[in-house]
């Protein structure tokens, strides 16, 4: 076993060398983990962000005054008065995303008790600020028209009054699912391209035939493999989260990065492995590429990071629970956002530990295939 562990040791030394040497893929992990992540996270909000909102004021009241000027930034820019005979054309040209028609005689009416209503109109070619902003209007106009009317000393008569309280994220930010996500999906790439390369690597510049010579194992050689390749993408991860999530971004994580870094230390375990079974599978460089890109794709567009798991087909669900990513992202997003402890996530923890015997015992026995090939 001394012997083993001392192999395993020198080989991984090895795939430091080799990597040290490989600028493309040094200058790839460096991207990926620092303007890949600023980037999805600024870039891809799924919250509303600087909306462009014209209202056609008919009435000209306070109530309607005060309606435009809770519309403020960040969420919406500074509103502008329109003409009623322009809404068709600038909706047309795209100028505004939302145009708010407020009828005339709206505070006498929200007064007398006639319920008024007030037409909102949205470009939903904008699905994402769309759909949200739509849901921050109505909240708007309905908190504005509640104050106005608690002002002037008249009750709202309603049965049930619902007081919301987010937790986990309670200005609703998406920077901090996003940011936190990209590292998790980053991590799932990198650990196959960066493992499964370093195969092919070694297949193609022939290198491998100098391991069959030495008294070394393929158990040693995957061992060596995994570590040494796991431990250059958990070190960037934690960078990434460190300085690129919490320091750049300004994005909070309540959890312990300590117990996120060894679930993710067990998820490379997994991921490496199924990156070298897909290497032992491939016979070139681009089959591996066409071989591992609709796995990583699969994996992180149905893990839970993009939509809620639970959102599923249950078909679906059955099949993606076999899937390490799967029980990562549910991790993750419990230790990072949730702040739970080892008592809550132990199972994802053994579902990723028993995923990933699997995947490195099918890896050994393809690699002990593929070094037969080549002897």
């Amino acid at each position: 076993m001394r012997r083993w562990m001392k192999n395993a040791f020198r080989l991984g030394i090895k795939e430091f060398a080799s990597l040290a040497r490989d600028g493309v893929m040094l200058a790839l992990i460096a991207y990926v983990f620092t303007f890949a992540v600023y980037t999805e996270a600024t870039a891809m909000r799924t919250d509303v962000n600087d909306a462009k909102v014209a209202i056609i004021d008919n009435d000209h009241s306070t109530l309607s005054g005060r309606i435009k000027d809770a519309l403020q930034p960040p969420y919406f820019r500074a509103a502008v008065e329109i003409d009623r005979s322009e809404l068709d054309g600038l909706m047309d040209k795209g100028v505004y995303t939302f145009v708010l028609d407020i009828p005339h005689g709206l505070e006498a009416d929200v007064l007398t008790g006639r319920n008024p209503a007030i037409q909102v109109n949205v470009d939903a070619t904008s699905v994402s600020q769309a759909g949200v902003g739509t849901a921050y209007i109505q909240e708007i106009i309905s908190q504005e028209t509640a104050r106005f009317l608690k002002s002037d000393n008249v009750e709202m008569l309603l049965p049930v009054i619902p007081v919301v309280r987010a937790l986990f994220n309670p200005n609703l930010e998406a920077i901090s699912f996003t940011a936190s996500m990209g590292v998790i999906n980053n991590v799932t790439i990198l650990a196959i391209i960066l493992v499964g390369a370093a195969v092919m690597r070694e297949r193609e510049h022939g290198t491998i035939e100098h391991l069959l010579v030495m008294p070394v194992s393929a158990s040693e050689i995957i061992a060596g493999k995994v570590w040494a390749n796991g431990l250059v993408i958990l070190l960037a991860a934690a960078f990434s989260l460190h300085v690129i999530v919490e320091v750049v971004l300004g994005a909070s994580i309540v959890g312990s990065i300590e117990l996120f870094l060894a679930g993710t230390a067990i998820y490379l375990f997994a991921v490496t492995s199924l990156g070298i079974l897909l290497a032992t599978v491939a016979n070139s460089m681009p089959q591996f590429a066409l071989l591992s890109i609709p796995v990583f794709v699969l994996m992180f567009l149905l893990s839970g990071s993009f939509t809620p798991f639970e959102s599923m087909p249950q078909a679906l669900q059955m099949i993606m629970d076999v899937s390490p990513s799967t029980h990562f992202v549910r991790f993750a997003q419990a230790v990072l956002y949730r702040g739970a402890g080892i008592g809550v996530v132990w199972r994802d923890l053994l579902v990723m530990i028993g995923l990933g015997s699997a995947f490195v015992t099918l890896a050994l026995y393809r690699f002990k295939v593929m070094l037969a090939r080549q002897s």
